[in-house]
């Protein structure tokens, strides 16, 4: 239940990732090195990378403690989705 949990994080963290690279936004065209040009998208594998860490530990590393891992993906994907909607809001 708890991958399930972080997996549906996961999802909403990567929709609005994407919907901020498709914005326009001033901030994509300044960090240029970190979204990438021409279709590669590196901000989007360091996203995926967290999601991967974070469920493998859930699953392999430390199934103890994925309540703890489970909470600190919120609290990451809260952050995300908070500035995903500033981005898309214009209050940036």
């Amino acid at each position: 239940m708890v991958l399930f949990i972080v997996f549906l994080l996961g999802i909403a963290n990567f929709a609005a990732h994407k919907a901020v690279l498709e914005s326009g936004h001033p901030i994509i065209t300044r960090m240029a090195f970190l979204f990438g040009r021409d279709g590669l998208r590196p901000s989007l594998l360091i996203e995926f990378a967290v999601l991967l860490a974070v469920m493998a530990l859930i699953n392999v590393a430390a199934p103890a403690s994925a309540p703890g891992l489970t909470l600190f993906y919120a609290l990451y994907s809260l952050g995300n989705l908070v500035s995903a909607w500033m981005v898309l809001r214009g209050r940036v």
